[in-house]
């Protein structure tokens, strides 16, 4: 199946469409496509303790966590602010995950130091297997419809697995983008809490932060902000002004009258809603504010609660 292939950023050297990324992304929406994500590293955690020990380390609820059901987990510092993150999922006798590029090197090494006497063996598994997003009847934990959910496959059978109907990472992004739900690492920076951004918490699987579990690194910040609300920053869709053209790089400045409000993530093309990208805006920030996203004028469109720091998108009004 030809592709034209992403050639620079995040994603280089994934598909970045099949010739028609705005039908792909009714595919998505409709959970009838699949996207090719091989570019992105996979690993495993092998051995008898994997579960009990990913469970102590992270955000989330692993120890209990069954066969075949895919989540997601965080890791964060003595602050609270995010690190590390993985998705993964458990077969029974090994855990497969995959994280953001550019980004296995330094969790490897951060959780190889953490291994001390724990039954657990770590490996990278980049060159043999691969994730991709999948149509299936086991989606907790997508990006994009109910109809769809991530997968790590071998690569031997990455063309069978994928099928004929694919998307690229254009719709994918944009349909991600539309649902209010961040990409670690590029929606966020380096002093993002999960309060702040639509990370699922809660007492369900899928969550990426679980409120009932034991401690982990971080949890008192998580915890006191979740209980009082009011974080310092929210995660907004900006819908763009379509006439400017050009999308904002990430990690432009948001601005309010000329003065800097936050900074602008990931931005795409959506079928429907035009251009769009997902900002982290301070929490005072009135939310009918109109903002400057780089050089393009952008309005707002609530994800995050700026009063209740809720962590997923809001019924406001």
């Amino acid at each position: 199946m030809s592709a034209v292939v992403n050639d620079s950023g995040p994603d280089a050297g994934a598909p970045l469409h099949y010739g028609d990324p705005l039908r792909e992304q009714r595919w998505l929406e409709a959970g009838e496509a699949s996207v090719d994500l091989g570019h992105r590293p996979v690993f495993s955690v092998a051995g008898a303790d994997r579960l009990t020990w990913l469970h102590a380390l992270t955000s989330q609820k692993l120890d209990d966590l069954a066969p075949g059901v895919w989540t997601t987990a965080l890791i964060l510092d003595p602050n609270g602010r995010i690190e590390h993150v993985f998705g993964g999922v458990d077969d029974g006798e090994t855990f497969w995950a995959s994280t953001e590029p550019d980004r296995l090197e330094a969790l490897l090494g951060w959780l190889d130091r953490m291994r001390f006497a724990s039954r657990v063996e770590l490996a990278d598994r980049s060159a043999t297997h691969a994730m991709i997003v999948a149509p299936g009847e086991d989606a907790d934990g997508a990006a994009g419809s109910a109809g769809v959910g991530p997968r790590i496959v071998e690569r031997s059978a990455l063309d069978a697995a994928l099928g004929e109907r694919r998307a690229g990472t254009w719709a994918s992004e944009a349909v991600r983008i539309a649902s209010g739900q961040p990409r670690i690492f590029l929606d966020t920076d380096e002093r993002t809490i999960p309060n702040e951004i639509a990370v699922p918490v809660g007492h369900r699987l899928g969550a990426a932060v679980h409120l009932a579990k034991g401690c982990y690194r971080g949890q008192e910040t998580v915890a006191r902000v979740h209980t009082l609300g009011r974080p310092p920053r929210r995660l907004t869709l900006l819908h763009l002004d379509g006439s400017a053209g050009d999308l904002p790089e990430v990690g432009a400045e948001l601005t309010l009258g000329g003065r800097v409000v936050g900074r602008v993530g990931t931005s795409a093309h959506h079928h429907e809603l035009g251009p769009i990208a997902l900002g982290l805006v301070k929490r005072n920030v009135p939310l009918d504010a109109a903002l400057q996203a780089g050089p393009v004028a952008a309005s707002q469109e609530a994800v995050v609660d700026p009063e209740v720091g809720m962590h997923v998108r809001p019924k406001l009004g």
